[in-house]
């Protein structure tokens, strides 16, 4: 499995965040995708100092790219699931392809989601059903060092489940148990661990106090950025 990490840079005064791939390759390559997320695929044996020097020097040209995809904003338009439609995953835009299959399944690789099928009819059904198994596996991922750090508060949810929602992200109930909008499989990580932190804080401080924010702010410094990231893609 390819290896992936994050890291940033300062350039003046804005700060640069992506994502590094280390792929089989020899050269750098920086994509930067709609949703203004910058991932850099770096040959196995590439140092960070050869990459954050790369990202330095491509950096006017990156915030030109995320300015121009900012202007007109992620498409909202009612999905048809054909060949050649982008579909979100995780904060990155994939293209889906259709195949005709004996079997129902999905693969994705690269900036491609595939869904083998055996009617074009199931192609929705089979792709929201792979969505939500995806966000069973990386929600409960993402939660769980969060969920480590909030012991130290004398709180733990009892339990972690998805829900569909038509206007929430997520909420927290009386008994302590978090529920998250299956949706949020679509957004980047930071977004998803919002949210998660976001909910933690209910179990602590149960109404948006200063003091519900302030533990919000301790344990998520940039949690707005996140949450303005959230609502931008998912308007």
């Amino acid at each position: 499995m390819d290896k992936v990490t994050t890291d940033c840079i300062a350039y003046g005064t804005t700060v640069i965040e992506y994502s590094i791939e280390y792929v089989q390759r020899k050269t750098l390559g920086i994509q930067v995708h709609p949703d203004g997320t910058v991932i850099l695929k770096a040959p196995c044996d590439a140092i960070i100092e050869k990459i954050r020097e790369k990202i330095h020097k491509k950096a006017a040209w990156i915030l030109k790219q995320q300015r121009y995809f900012e202007s007109f904003g992620i498409p909202t338009a009612e999905r048809r699931y054909v060949s050649g439609e982008s579909h979100l995953y995780l904060g990155r835009q994939y293209m889906l392809r259709i195949k005709c299959s004996d079997k129902n399944a999905v693969h994705y690789q690269n900036n491609i989601i595939e869904i083998e099928c055996k009617s074009k009819n199931a192609v929705e059904t089979i792709m929201q059903k792979w969505y939500r198994s995806r966000a069973e596996i990386k929600f409960a991922e993402y939660a769980k060092p969060i969920i480590e750090k909030f012991s130290t508060y004398g709180v733990t949810p009892n339990s972690l489940k998805i829900r569909k929602m038509e206007k929430r992200w997520g909420y927290c109930t009386a008994n302590c148990t978090i529920y998250l909008n299956p949706r949020l499989i679509c957004v980047p990580r930071g977004c998803i661990e919002y949210v998660i932190t976001h909910e933690l804080c209910h179990l602590v401080h149960r109404n948006h106090t200063k003091e519900f924010y302030a533990l919000l702010t301790k344990e998520m410094p940039h949690w707005e950025k996140w949450k303005n990231k959230l609502e931008r893609i998912m308007r």
